[in-house]
């Protein structure tokens, strides 16, 4: 569970809820017209910009906003050097049992491949490649939710003009006022909030996650062309370090050492 998330949404609408109670009643700002356009039109309106199926796929890549298992780098640096100091003595086929011990898919395939024997460059090609595929597929995830939060401003707007419309030809009746004045506010309220507290704070977290993920991918790329020129497990990690920020390079080689 990635509790900044959480922490960001209770913060937001519970500073919002405290506004509300202390003026006034909650349900003076429930309205089920009001969102039933928003919540319809935004759909509606993102349906038709994007088929179902990538809809239906950015929805299911959300859940990284809310559960994102944090692997740090140099943890993986240090997995990397252990392989390629096993591969150095033993030989790649014992990289076999190794990937066992893995819970990346993406270096699974990786350690496999190189016990199967693939060459470096065939092996690189084929990560890279899916690298570049992930890269897309988040890329289109973050890019909905940031249509989502273009879109549902707009539609709150609509919705605002649809409550004026039908206030002033209802101006000789003042019992009409009061509710297509409330429709009017209100989904440009919901529109705003959906927008501003959910949607593009979602698609920033989404493309955060994806240059941690693409860094750790890029990472496994460069440690496995290491392994498989047989460079000693030191000069690799100095090349992995490379990827991180000077202050969170700790040498594994170092701890043993002190240990």
């Amino acid at each position: 569970m990635d509790f900044s998330t959480l922490l960001g949404i209770v913060a937001a609408f519970g500073l919002m809820l405290m506004a509300i109670m202390s003026g006034s009643g909650i349900m003076v700002f429930v309205e089920p017209q009001s969102i039933m356009i928003v919540a319809g039109g935004t759909l509606g309106a993102l349906l038709v910009h994007y088929p179902f199926g990538e809809v239906r796929r950015a929805f299911s890549v959300a859940q990284k906003t809310f559960f994102y298992k944090e692997v740090p780098p140099l943890q993986l640096i240090e997995q990397l050097t252990e392989f390629a100091g096993k591969a150095r003595k033993e030989g790649l086929l014992s990289l076999q049992a190794m990937a066992k011990q893995v819970e990346d898919p993406f270096l699974v395939k990786g350690l496999q491949m190189a016990a199967d024997g693939h060459e470096p460059e065939a092996l690189e090609h084929m990560m890279v490649r899916e690298i570049d595929y992930i890269r897309e597929r988040h890329e289109s995830g973050a890019e909905i939710f940031a249509a989502l939060g273009t879109y549902a401003p707009a539609i709150g707007m609509v919705g605002t003009l649809i409550g004026l419309v039908q206030m002033l030809q209802s101006m000789d009746d003042p019992s009409t006022i009061g509710p297509a004045m409330a429709i009017a506010l209100l989904t440009t309220f919901y529109g705003s909030v959906a927008a501003n507290v959910i949607f593009l704070p979602m698609s920033g977290k989404l493309k955060t996650r994806s240059q941690h993920e693409l860094l750790k991918k890029e990472l496994i790329v460069e440690g496995m062309n290491s392994i498989l020129a047989g460079e000693n497990p030191r000069v690799m990690e100095q090349k992995l370090h490379a990827y991180l920020q000077p202050k969170d390079r700790q040498s594994v080689f170092q701890k043993k050492k002190k240990k």
